[in-house]
């Protein structure tokens, strides 16, 4: 795991501002502690920074190719390939010599492009972001795996284009500026309904979950290499079964070959699935697992829609099944408050305040004890296994299922704000341009279209979220995070699972369940979903109540300018935390959140 950076100036003389190339790089030291370089000449500067992985060597990059001496392509890489032995034997077969001097994944990447050019995306299994400089074309091209695990953001400027995993590299150069406009608020605003390619920051992009994007003389072009294609499911209930334990199994086997990878455990039914997996791929060696829960929540857990069950019981179920060797992280709900900068600054934009913060608090004591897990995130989106996959299919909401309750989006929002933003008609349209990407299959209407689209909604909305959480998150830490369930060869067959099939047996994830009955203790295999859990203690609720109303008496925070201060006094001064069905992130520490952006980034806000 890595990250990368760059810039294309077909004005400028790139050589004359290393000083800046260099800091673009130095903002993504987090995600690369261990080293990394910059590649620059006249146009075009390419850097890395490298975070070394216990059992693998990685001697650098960007990695060069080239002809009589002068370099032919130049390539930076982010991620994990998993298929690299098998490219490398059938390009060596090619021809294709490999030095191993550095990185083994970059350098498969590099002469796969060499080989295929920019469809030799099509060949990788893994995680990635990549930018190849193709000296013979004076063309630059960028791509980003399958389902956008990998990050990978950029901005055009005059002249040419700036690229990094994260916004703040993009922001340690002049020529991008941290504005926000209405559609980078209703970003903000609103949870998970951001158009694929948007990135709240004006100007801002992100290279879309399989789409390459090539930069030459003639400007930018986008072009789509892989999306799950709709056909009618043939396999019978049995074949459907084999077919996900065979899959599952070669997954999980090939992401536990490369470092020693240990396991994030919750006790519930996708995490378990991945544990016991990796327990057998392991062999004799004895798997490490982790969990986390917040000290206190055997009297501060109150069950909702999302969190239905403490996890410990079924935690301590599945060690003692599969056996691992375990160790609970307890965290101080409390202390969430005071990391709520951290979690910031790993965003570069506001997130979802104590959701946020608990899974970094995870990610940073799990990196006290290891630097690879296998973790179960993926699962739901892909299975149906949130509860709104089963209310849509008894009567559509007509929007995004995970929105459901939420009334007057606008109330939160300053007389001043919503002159010029209304978000209820803002749902209403990227709802609606979401439904319409999605080619339907013929014949298929009523609940089996809707559950489709909700399906649609969940890979290009919900699941870019989550990982875009994961990354951020756990990157910060310097953790790498492997996620079995988001294999495209996985998304691929469910795709196309009829729904009654995903809910085999009456359950959500049914099919998971009877496929992953022989791994698992019987009460884990039907436990109903759960969602991560969260601090629910009083002392860091009066914590949040109390910094909204330092918040509210600062005539200088420039959130106040944005939102309704009488809504925010009232939630303060209330007992109401949440609001909506399935329990969306709560206000007050997303406001806290964005008063800090606003002043800390020095943001401009043009509407």
């Amino acid at each position: 795991m890595s990250a990368i950076t760059g810039w294309l100036d077909r004005d400028r003389d790139l050589r004359e501002h290393t000083a800046t190339v260099r800091a673009m790089s130095d903002t993504l030291a987090h995600r690369g502690p261990d080293g990394g370089g910059i590649w620059l000449e006249q146009r075009i500067a390419l850097g890395r920074n490298v975070l070394a992985v216990a059992d693998l060597l990685d001697n650098g990059q960007p990695v060069v190719t080239g002809e009589a001496g002068r370099p032919i392509a130049v390539l930076t890489l982010s991620g994990e390939i998993y298929n690299t032995a098998e490219l490398r034997h059938e390009l060596s077969v090619r021809g294709h010599a490999f030095t191993g001097a550095t990185d083994p994944d970059a350098e498969v990447v590099l002469h796969a492009y060499l080989e295929w050019g920019a469809d030799a995306v099509r060949r990788l299994d893994g995680m990635f972001a990549f930018a190849v400089w193709d000296v013979r074309r004076g063309e630059l091209l960028l791509a980003r795996d399958r389902l956008g695990i990998e990050p990978l953001y950029y901005a055009e400027h005059p002249g040419g284009l700036l690229f990094g995993s994260e916004p703040k590299a993009l922001l340690a150069n002049e020529l991008f500026r941290p504005q926000v406009d209405a559609e980078g608020l209703i970003d903000i605003f609103t949870v998970a309904m951001r158009r694929p390619g948007d990135a709240v920051y004006r100007g801002l992009r992100e290279v879309r979950p399989g789409w390459i994007v090539r930069a030459d003389h003639n400007g930018l072009h986008h072009h789509r290499y892989w999306q799950p294609v709709s056909a009618p499911h043939t396999d019978d209930v049995d074949t459907t079964i084999a077919t996900l334990r065979e899959l599952l199994t070669d997954i999980v086997e090939r992401q536990t070959r490369t470092g020693t990878a240990a396991g994030l455990l919750s006790g519930g039914l996708d995490s378990s699935v991945i544990t016991a997996l990796a327990a057998r791929a392991r062999g004799d060696a004895k798997l490490a697992t982790y969990s986390v829960d917040f000290a206190g929540s055997d009297t501060d857990f109150t069950p909702d829609a999302l969190h239905v069950s403490r996890d410990a019981p079924y935690v301590r179920a599945v060690v003692d099944h599969v056996g691992t060797d375990h160790t609970e992280v307890l965290l101080d709900a409390p202390a969430l408050l005071d990391e709520m900068g951290e979690t910031l600054r790993a965003r570069d934009i506001p997130g979802v305040g104590d959701l946020d913060v608990s899974l970094y608090l995870l990610f940073r004591e799990v990196r006290r004890y290891a630097d690879v897990v296998l973790s179960g995130e993926g699962a739901d989106d892909i299975f149906g296994g949130y509860p709104w996959f089963a209310a849509e299919a008894t009567a559509s909401s007509g929007s995004f299922p995970w929105a459901a309750g939420n009334t007057d989006r606008n109330a939160m929002l300053s007389p001043e704000l919503r002159a010029h933003l209304d978000l209820d008609a803002a749902v209403v349209d990227r709802h609606r341009e979401a439904v319409a990407e999605l080619a339907p299959l013929a014949g298929e209407e009523g609940p089996d279209r809707r559950v489709r689209e909700v399906f649609h909604l969940e890979l290009t909305r919900f699941l870019p979220f989550l990982l875009d959480r994961k990354d951020r998150m756990s990157m910060r830490t310097g953790l790498l995070v492997r996620l079995p369930f988001c294999d495209h060869r996985l998304v691929e067959y469910l795709w196309n699972v009829p729904w009654d099939l995903k809910r085999h047996g009456g359950q959500e994830k049914g099919i998971l369940r009877a496929a992953a009955e022989p791994w698992l203790p019987p009460q884990v295999a039907k436990r109903p979903k759960s969602g991560f859990p969260f601090g629910q203690s009083p002392h860091y609720l009066a914590a949040v109540r109390e910094a909204t109303r330092a918040m509210l008496a600062d005539p200088s925070a420039p959130a106040l300018a944005l939102l309704n201060t009488g809504a925010l006094a009232e939630l303060a001064e209330g007992d109401r935390w949440h609001s909506g069905t399935f329990t969306p992130p709560p206000w007050l520490p997303r406001a806290l959140q964005l008063n800090t952006w606003l002043r800390d980034y020095r943001v401009e806000v043009r509407l």
